[in-house]
């Protein structure tokens, strides 16, 4: 009878559902959410960094009707393992839209500072910290590693760029041949702002405009100034570079130079995995971008968890 009632309370505890418990902390001008998912007797917690752009703390653009789940998929996953998670929403967006008035003026340093904090508060729910960006997120994981907050144990960078961005936005441009009467002018906007220097809405071609409104090209002028390599060579600390040979946005050659620079990094490839790390779907690109329901890369989380693992060994 033991047995059996061990057994059905396993069962039950497969069953039941993984909740988010929403917390807030200070930001620049009101509060900054996320959502935690403790693990019980947890030794590390993983803070989820959000990639570029209106996404959310589980992984969707609402307004670009793009949903994956991703970033919820990882954390429920984590929980399973025992792992601790704490996914944020990005100063100006969702549940942290109170913490700035507009959230394209923003900066990396500006959203590395969050992080810093989140690092604070995710201490007291397990002694470990990592941060784990997602694209652009790696990026802002690198900038924060720089002051080295107390209880930040390591960084995993899940197809982060390893080149400075605008250079990697040009490389996507030039990937779909239809963009070819653009790249002149994509080139000359990125240069201007990499040197710090806005183009006039009405001097942008109408083609570009979504990509170069105002308020983005304020962001970019910061975005595209910083060099994930210098970055990466200043963090001695346990890094895993995550990176799919299917991804349409950033390239293996990325996690080449990333995993060259970090004195510390260790690298698993997925085989097949997109950009969203989840299996590439054979004619069909955009899938892992817009069906929740497809599941996570199957080397995924047995990467993360066994690179966790090994830092206790």
């Amino acid at each position: 009878m033991r047995n059996f009632l061990l057994s059905l309370t396993a069962i039950l505890a497969l069953a039941t559902p993984i909740w988010g418990e929403t917390i807030t902390i200070p930001g620049p001008e009101g509060p900054l959410e996320g959502a935690l998912i403790s693990a019980p007797d947890a030794s590390d917690i993983v803070v989820i960094i959000p990639g570029s752009g209106p996404i959310d703390r589980d992984g969707n653009m609402p307004s670009f009707q793009s949903k994956t789940d991703l970033y919820k998929q990882i954390a429920e996953a984590l929980a399973a393992e025992g792992v601790a998670s704490l996914r944020v929403d990005k100063r100006g967006f969702f549940g942290s839209d109170q913490a700035i008035a507009d959230p394209n003026d923003v900066t990396i340093g500006g959203y590395a500072e969050d992080m810093v904090n989140w690092v604070g508060r995710a201490r007291q729910v397990a002694p470990c910290v990592w941060l784990a960006g997602h694209s652009e997120g790696g990026l802002v994981a690198l900038y924060a590693a720089q002051t080295s907050p107390e209880g930040l144990c390591g960084l995993i960078l899940m197809a982060a760029p390893g080149r400075p961005v605008g250079q990697i936005l040009i490389e996507q441009m030039e990937r779909n041949p239809a963009n070819a009467p653009l790249l002149d002018d994509v080139k000359s906007l990125v240069t201007d702002l990499e040197q710090g220097k806005t183009r006039p809405f009405s001097e942008v071609p109408p083609a570009l405009h979504a990509l170069f409104r105002p308020g983005l090209q304020r962001y970019m002028t910061d975005l595209f100034s910083h060099d994930p390599i210098a970055l990466a060579r200043v963090w001695a600390g346990p890094a895993l570079v995550l990176q799919g040979d299917r991804d349409a946005q950033v390239q293996m050659r990325d996690a080449d130079l990333l995993i060259s620079a970090l004195p510390n990094g260790d690298r698993v490839d997925l085989s097949g995995g997109t950009h969203i790390l989840k299996d590439d779907v054979p004619g069909n690109p955009f899938a892992t971008y817009s069906d929740p329901s497809l599941p996570l890369h199957p080397d995924l989380i047995p990467a993360i968890v066994d690179f966790l693992n090994a830092q206790k060994e």
